[in-house]
């Protein structure tokens, strides 16, 4: 348990931190999940449009510290791949 005046403020402040991060999190998946429903659904213009507003939204959680560049392009990545593979 925090003791210092310093220490009950971190707590504070991470709890708070931790609200917006989930936030971010869960604003990226939705994104993605738009994409992924659209490949599901076999709708190749829904699915590059999706991507194109999911794109940006991946690579904000980057600069927010929400997720690794690395991971955040990889997503990318496979999701344009499997855009472009559709029929």
């Amino acid at each position: 348990m925090a003791n210092t005046r310093s220490a009950k403020k971190m707590v504070r402040k991470i709890a708070n931190r931790t609200e917006v991060n989930k936030a971010r999190r869960s604003r990226v998946r939705t994104f993605v999940r738009k994409v992924e429903e659209a490949i599901e659904a076999g709708d190749k213009s829904a699915a590059q449009e999706a991507l194109r507003s999911a794109q940006p939204e991946l690579m904000r959680a980057v600069t927010k510290g929400v997720m690794h560049k690395n991971t955040s392009s990889r997503k990318v990545s496979r999701l344009s791949a499997r855009v472009k593979a559709m029929g």
